[in-house]
C-alpha cells in the first residue's frame, strides 16, 4: 500500500485510468480492517477473515486476483492453528489455481505469472528450509525475477520499458510479509518520497488533501527557444512565490508544477524561456471543498437490502459516473446506480449491496468498464438471488443492451438479445493522454488528445471538435444509422456546440443524431455508433 502511486504509474495504457496501484491498495485495506477487529487467533481464522474481507473489498481486476489469490491461500489453511512452510506453500498453490480459474484468458507476463511462478519456488524450497523468513525470503526473490522478465512476455510493457503493475503490487505485498515475518512489525502506511522524472510527472493537485497554502495549481510545458538548461533558474525563481514546486525536462521542454496564488507570474517566468502549451491552472481551494462534498454525498448513498419479492421478475443494477449518465440509466429501468467506472471503480461488496436492494427475482448487472466486470462476477457469487452479468464494456453498450430487454421475455432469452444488443453497437471515446508514451505504434504526448475506438488507440489529435468528427467517420459503416453523443464534464459549452454543428453539418443528412449531456469524468466525449 505504501507504493501504490507508482504502482498507478506503471500502466502503459497513456488513458487516465492508471489506477492498479490503488485498485489493489484499497483491497488490501478492506482486509487489514477486518484484521484490526480481531485477537489474534490460529491461521485458519485469520485467513478466512482476511480473504472474506478482501473480497468484499476488492476493486477492480487486479483488486479481485489479488482477492482470490488469498481466498485460496485461506482454503489451503482450513483446519490449521499453525502452518509449516510446506503448508504455505500448498496453500499459496491453491491461490494461484483460483486465481487463474476466475480469468478467462489467462495472459502471461502478468500478476498472474508473478503468483505462479513465486509459488512454484514455495513448493520447491519448502522441504528444505525450516525458517519462515529466510523461507519467505526465497519466494520473494523468485517473485522479484518473475515480475523483471514481466516485459519480456508482454509487448507494450517492453516497449513502455516498465514491469507489469499488478504484479508490482503482489511483490510489494509478498515483501510486506516478509517484513512482518522478520521483524514481527507491520511497515507504517506512509507513502514512499518520488523521484520525480519526466516519465512519472503527474498533477499533484489532484492528490492534494491537507491545508492549502497556495491557492491555485499551475501545470504548464514550456517548448524551448534552445536546449540550455533551465530547470534551475525556474526553480529559483517559483520557489519565492509558491510551493509544491516539481520542475522537470529535456533538451526540448520545461514541465513546471507549482501552487502560487499568482499563476500569471509563473506563466511569464516560462515565456522568458519559450512558448507555452498544455496551461492548466486549478483553484485548490474550490476543489477540496468539492471534494468534501462529494465525499458527503456517497456517504449517504446507501442501499438498503431487500428481500426477494416474487412478483417481480427482473431488475437491474448498472454501474456508472456523471449525473446525466445515472438519470439516462434510471430512465430506462434501472433501480440502483452504482457509482464509478473509469479511475474510480467500485468494491464488489458496493456493487452486492445495490444487488441486494433490488427485490427482483433475477437481477441483471451492468458493468459498463471492462475493470469492473470480475467484481461484478464475485458479487453475483455471493448474493441470494439471481443474477446476470451481462460484459459491458462502455457505457453505450449498456444502454443498448437495456434497450434489447423485453420484460414479457424468458430470462436466457432476454440474456441472448442484450448480449447481441451490447456487441452490435461501437464505442468511441476522446480523451486526454495522461502521460508521455509509446503505445500500439503510437508516439504520443501527455495532455495530447487520444481517440478510442472499441478501446483501442485510434489516433491522437491536438484538436477536440476535429478528433470528434474524425473518430465518428472513422467508426461508421455501411448499414450505421443512429449515433449518440454523450458529453462529458470537462468540455466547454463552445466545443459541445461546435462537435454539434460540425457532426450535424457533415452527416446529418444520413444518420440520425443524438446529443445527450452525460457528465462523465475522463471522457470528453463518449460516442455510440449503431
Amino acid at each position: 500500500m505504501n507504493r501504490k502511486q507508482r504502482i498507478d504509474e506503471l500502466n502503459v495504457f497513456p488513458v487516465p485510468d492508471g489506477d492498479t496501484g490503488t485498485n489493489m491498495s484499497m483491497t488490501m485495506s478492506a482486509g487489514l480492517r477486518e484484521l484490526e477487529m480481531m485477537a489474534s487467533e490460529g491461521v485458519e481464522t485469520m485467513s478466512k477473515a482476511l480473504a472474506s474481507a478482501l473480497l468484499r473489498g476488492a476493486r477492480g481486476n487486479s483488486g479481485v486476483i489479488l482477492s482470490l489469490l488469498f481466498r485460496g491461500i485461506a482454503k489451503g489453511l482450513q483446519d490449521k492453528e499453525t502452518a509449516s512452510n510446506q503448508e504455505l506453500a500448498e496453500a499459496l498453490e491453491m491461490g494461484v489455481e483460483a486465481a487463474y480459474k476466475a480469468v478467462m484468458k489467462p495472459t502471461e507476463g502478468t500478476i498472474l505469472t508473478v503468483a505462479r511462478l513465486s509459488a512454484q519456488k514455495a513448493k520447491e524450497i519448502a522441504g528444505e528450509i525450516e525458517d519462515l523468513p529466510v523461507f519467505w525470503e526465497a519466494v520473494c526473490g523468485a517473485c522479484k525475477e518473475a515480475l523483471e522478465n514481466t516485459p519480456n512476455q508482454l509487448e507494450a510493457l517492453r516497449k513502455a520499458g516498465v514491469v507489469d503493475a499488478g504484479g508490482m503490487g503482489l511483490y510489494v505485498i509478498f515483501t510486506g510479509m516478509l517484513h512482518f515475518f522478520q521483524t514481527g512489525e507491520i511497515l507504517p502506511l506512509k507513502e514512499e518520497e518520488r523521484v520525480v522524472t519526466l516519465d512519472n510527472f503527474k498533477d499533484a493537485a489532484a492528490e492534494y488533501d491537507g491545508e492549502i497554502t497556495f491557492t491555485y495549481c499551475t501545470e504548464f510545458i514550456v517548448m524551448k527557444d534552445d536546449p540550455a538548461p533551465r530547470a534551475e533558474d525556474a526553480k529559483a525563481y517559483l520557489s519565492t512565490i509558491g510551493d509544491s514546486l516539481v520542475v522537470v525536462e529535456d533538451d526540448d521542454i520545461l514541465k513546471v508544477h507549482v501552487h502560487t496564488d499568482n499563476p500569471g507570474n509563473a506563466l511569464q517566468k516560462g515565456l522568458s524561456y519559450g512558448s507555452l502549451t498544455n496551461m492548466k491552472i486549478e483553484n485548490m481551494r474550490e476543489q477540496h471543498a468539492n471534494k468534501k462534498k462529494a465525499a458527503k454525498k456517497r456517504e449517504g448513498e446507501q442501499f438498503s437490502y431487500r428481500p426477494v419479492d416474487p412478483s417481480i421478475e427482473y431488475g437491474f443494477v448498472a454501474v456508472s459516473a456523471g449525473a446525466g449518465l445515472q438519470a439516462l440509466f434510471k430512465e430506462l429501468g434501472v433501480e440502483h446506480v452504482v457509482s464509478g467506472g473509469q479511475t474510480m471503480n467500485p468494491s464488489t461488496d458496493d456493487i452486492l449491496r445495490a444487488i441486494e436492494a433490488t427485490p427482483a427475482k433475477n437481477v441483471f448487472v451492468l458493468p459498463n468498464n471492462k475493470n469492473i466486470i470480475m467484481a461484478a462476477e464475485q458479487a453475483a457469487d455471493m448474493t441470494d438471488r439471481g443474477v446476470t452479468v451481462l460484459q459491458t464494456r462502455t457505457i453505450p453498450q449498456g444502454i443498448s443492451a437495456l434497450l434489447a430487454f423485453d420484460p414479457e421475455g424468458a430470462l436466457e432469452e432476454n440474456r441472448l438479445n442484450m448480449t447481441r444488443a451490447l456487441d452490435a453497437v461501437s464505442t468511441g471515446q476522446i480523451t486526454f493522454a495522461a502521460r508521455d508514451s509509446q503505445f500500439d505504434g503510437h508516439k504520443i504526448r501527455e495532455g495530447e488528445i487520444l481517440a478510442l475506438e472499441n478501446g483501442k488507440i485510434s489516433f491522437t489529435e491536438k484538436d477536440l471538435v476535429k478528433a470528434a468528427y474524425k473518430l465518428t467517420k472513422s467508426m461508421l459503416k455501411k448499414e450505421s444509422s443512429f449515433v449518440t453523443v454523450y458529453y462529458g464534464e470537462d468540455i466547454t459549452n463552445e466545443q459541445k456546440e461546435q462537435v454539434e454543428k460540425l457532426l450535424t453539418d457533415k452527416l446529418g443528412d444520413d444518420l440520425d443524431l443524438n446529443f445527450v449531456e452525460g457528465g462523465q469524468p475522463v471522457y470528453y466525449l463518449i460516442i455510440s455508433v449503431e
